[in-house]
């Protein structure tokens, strides 16, 4: 990939390749609103799920590429696409680390705990909460039922992924005397790894070291079988 190849990938999908004589790492950014099926005004700062997907799917099919590393700082978004992104990274094979940076809020949760190792800046802030729905909302059993489900999807998620207590995930996620006019938490940098949700708190060297170690590890496996 030549210079105007790497300007123009950072501009189009915020990413970029970084090589080094340790490996080659795909440096992915999920930043602002993630988009889901509905397009969100121009103003907006966005993550397109169109965009991610494919990508991912190049980055653990390349030859080229040894890891993933995966800066986040988003609000949260669309349920939908912020879970297919999280099970894309979670299902992929390549060495892979993911750093919270300013806020991984909401949907921001999964994605932020579904790479092999997860990292927070000490200053880092995610926000814990019931899941909501816009638009029309029909008074009926069914879709109460459908909230349900749709909160178990992202809690099963979370708690496969990490290292944190289903109990206590619900416990952050009802609590009624931290966010004002609103249910949920916010936890940071160190708290979110003592509860478990994450795994170390750190920086981009932090991250960058622990993918390069994933990639020592896998090229030893790969030769020893």
């Amino acid at each position: 990939m030549n210079e105007e190849e790497e300007r123009q990938g950072i501009e189009d999908f915020g990413s970029s390749v970084v090589h080094t004589e340790r490996g080659t790492i795909h440096t992915l950014t999920i930043i602002g609103h993630i988009e889901g099926h509905q397009v969100m005004p121009p103003t907006a700062k966005t993550t397109k799920y169109e965009h991610v997907l494919p990508l991912l799917a190049m980055i653990e099919e390349s030859d080229e590429i040894d890891g993933l590393l995966v800066l986040l700082n988003t609000v949260g978004g669309d349920i939908e696409a912020g879970l297919g992104i999280a099970e894309m990274i979670a299902g992929m094979t390549k060495p892979s680390a993911s750093l919270v940076l300013g806020g991984g809020h909401s949907i921001g949760v999964p994605l932020a705990v579904a790479a092999k190792t997860s990292f927070i800046a000490p200053s880092a802030a995610m926000t814990i909460h019931p899941v909501r729905l816009s638009g029309t909302v029909i008074g009926v059993s069914q879709m109460f039922h459908y909230f349900e489900r749709t909160q178990e999807r992202i809690l099963q998620f979370i708690t496969e992924h990490s290292h944190m207590r289903r109990e206590d995930f619900m416990r952050l996620m009802l609590e009624t005397g931290e966010l004002t006019g609103d249910v949920g938490s916010v936890i940071y940098g160190q708290e979110a790894v003592s509860l478990g949700l994450i795994d170390q708190v750190g920086g981009l060297a932090d991250a960058l070291a622990c993918v390069y170690r994933q990639i020592e590890d896998r090229k030893e496996k790969q030769k020893d079988g």
